[in-house]
């Protein structure tokens, strides 16, 4: 008979919370997305349009942002360290892509949401590298 070994690294480790706050939190924005889309496009720094297809795009983003939550949160509960490590990680480029955006868009002038998305990649990247760092067997 095959024993597996105890895994002890969870709601005791400092990445596994760290982690959790940001899948959550992409949880609710993707939420405020799909309920009140102008609202969240705002707080992203782009504004929809007052269109039911601009509409539409604020729904699609929302459930994007939830998936990519329970994709994490799903690692995280399991407590696999390493393969929330890589999913978490690869979801790096959604901050990245985001301040690109905004960038792009409303211009270096919007210092504000620039931050935010900005802000945003460098604390998933320390998350990143801390549950990298996660002794599984602790």
């Amino acid at each position: 008979m095959k024993t597996h070994p105890i895994n002890f690294w969870g709601p005791r480790s400092a990445s596994y919370w760290l982690t959790a706050l940001a899948a959550v939190g992409i949880i609710f924005l993707g939420l405020r997305f799909i309920l009140a889309p102008y609202t969240g496009a705002e707080g992203f720094g782009i504004p929809l349009a007052h269109t039911k297809e601009a509409m539409a795009y604020g729904w699609i983003k929302g459930i994007r942002d939830i998936f990519s939550g329970i994709v994490v949160l799903i690692f995280l509960i399991s407590r696999k360290p390493r393969s929330t490590a890589f999913a978490f990680g690869a979801a790096i480029i959604i901050p990245v892509s985001d301040c690109l955006t905004i960038l792009a868009v409303n211009g270096a002038e919007d210092v504000t949401h620039l931050l935010i998305h900005g802000i945003t990649a460098v604390y998933m990247l320390i998350a990143t590298i801390l549950l990298f760092n996660a002794n599984p067997k602790n």
